[in-house]
């Protein structure tokens, strides 16, 4: 243990940081939910172009976390134990981000059900390589009382990148004059091109703060290289994270279990609010123009939940500091989940921007207070395998979800979408209440 302590910076050596080094540190994680929100508004309307039921959904969104669940806790275990001439994490950057960008070039092509599924897998696998190691590289280049700023930008980062991304096809239809070709099985044109300029946004934010920043070396090359000595082997890696699972720090399983009811929440959201808005709300059947307009009105919303995300990650680390980490999470999490509520009593489209105000300041708090809250409480020299680990706690209940939601909608709700995703607002109201078990490091 001491010579893995001595194989990092401690944290004691590392200087404050400005506002402009934290930007470009965080720069590429804005690329890189270009990729998420592309994905997120419209791989449900891809699939039911492509002729999918409701009920097949679920199972087709299984690659997201089955990848999250088996990349992110290796990339962590290898970036830990990386040091060349990109440093620890920027070489995860880069391949994640290459290996994305080709994914998104590909996917608004596909020409059949299983062709989007398959490049689903690999672009959830790309994007887990270079995102984990992002979530590292906080702890990595910030003193402690800098984690939760350089959090927040993160979460300011992805609120950009998906503002953009999830309007991007409205926007080329209605600003630029995208004509979409007319069929119920034709991925719209929009669509396409909004995939082109996504694989163009990761790869270049991404290289800009592999450019900007210089990682820190480690403090002891010598104890660096022998604990990856030490360390190498497919089986170390997994006995590695086995037994960081059972040595889970107390704080860390508190926090894992609010993510646990927060993100079904996140996914069923994901999964039906787009084709909810378009049936539900307009009215449409699947196929038709109606349906395409109201799909790009949904991505038009979840455009703006984004902006209130991107606004309000300003304002976190200040309130955080005003009533504590948790209470903000608390506070957040119960408004993303009346939010998500509200959608059963709306009959205007106009009043869904009204239920994304909660859901954006939900999303704001999602992406960096559990991350604050678990960082102070990580052993220095295991941060990458651990935020790895943490990711667990997202798949796993997206991987329930996908297995068995598509039971429920098709014998339950009766393929009611919207219900579905009020369902998850629900969840999220609960994972609000577990937040009063957390406990803060300042809290000792």
């Amino acid at each position: 243990m001491e010579n893995q302590e001595k194989a990092y910076l401690p944290t004691e050596n590392k200087p404050n940081l400005s506002f402009w080094q934290i930007w470009n540190m965080s720069f590429g994680f804005m690329g890189i939910q270009f990729g998420w929100a592309l994905q997120m508004a419209n791989m449900s309307p891809i699939y039911e172009y492509l002729d999918a039921n409701p009920e097949d959904i679920p199972i087709l969104w299984l690659a997201a976390p089955l990848t999250g669940l088996i990349v992110q806790p290796i990339i962590g275990y290898m970036s830990d134990r990386t040091w060349n001439s990109l440093g620890r994490r920027r070489p995860y950057f880069l391949v994640g981000a290459i290996l994305s960008s080709i994914a998104l070039i590909f996917m608004p092509n596909s020409s059949a059900l299983w062709m989007a599924a398959g490049l689903l897998w690999v672009l959830d696998a790309s994007i887990n390589i270079s995102m984990e190691p992002f979530r590292a590289f906080v702890v990595d280049m910030l003193p402690e009382k800098q984690h939760g700023m350089g959090f927040a930008m993160q979460s300011f980062m992805i609120g950009v990148g998906s503002v953009i991304a999830s309007a991007l096809p409205w926007v080329l239809t209605n600003w630029f004059g995208v004509v979409n070709d007319p069929g119920a099985e034709t991925i719209p044109t929009s669509v396409r091109w909004a995939f082109y300029f996504g694989a163009f946004a990761l790869i270049s934010t991404v290289l800009y703060t592999i450019f900007t920043t210089k990682p820190y070396p480690p403090a002891d090359m010598e104890a660096f290289n022998k604990m990856k000595q030490e360390s190498a082997g497919v089986m170390n890696i997994f006995r590695e994270i086995f037994g960081n699972i059972r040595n889970m720090p107390n704080e860390m399983k508190k926090v894992a279990l609010v993510q646990f009811f927060t993100w079904p929440g996140l996914f069923l959201m994901w999964f039906y609010y787009s084709p909810a808005v378009a049936v539900n709300i307009f009215g449409a059947e699947p196929g038709s123009e109606a349906y395409t307009k109201g799909v790009e009105f949904a991505g038009l919303t979840l455009s703006y939940y984004n902006l209130v995300t991107f606004l309000f990650a300003l304002g976190i680390p200040f309130i955080a500091g005003k009533i504590s980490k948790k209470m903000t999470h608390m506070l957040c999490l119960f408004l993303g989940g009346l939010g998500l509520l509200s959608l059963g009593w709306i009959h205007t489209p106009n009043l869904l921007f009204v239920s994304m105000t909660g859901v954006g300041i939900a999303w704001a708090s999602i992406l960096s207070m559990p991350y604050a809250l678990i960082a102070n409480h990580l052993p220095k020299e295991k941060v990458g395998v651990y935020m790895g680990i943490f990711n667990f706690f997202i798949v796993l209940p997206e991987i329930i979800a996908s297995l068995g939601f598509g039971w429920i909608m098709e014998h339950i709700l009766n393929n009611d979408r919207l219900t579905a995703v009020m369902i998850g607002g629900a969840m999220m109201i609960i994972a609000g209440f577990l937040v009063f078990r957390v406990r803060e490091s300042a809290e000792n």
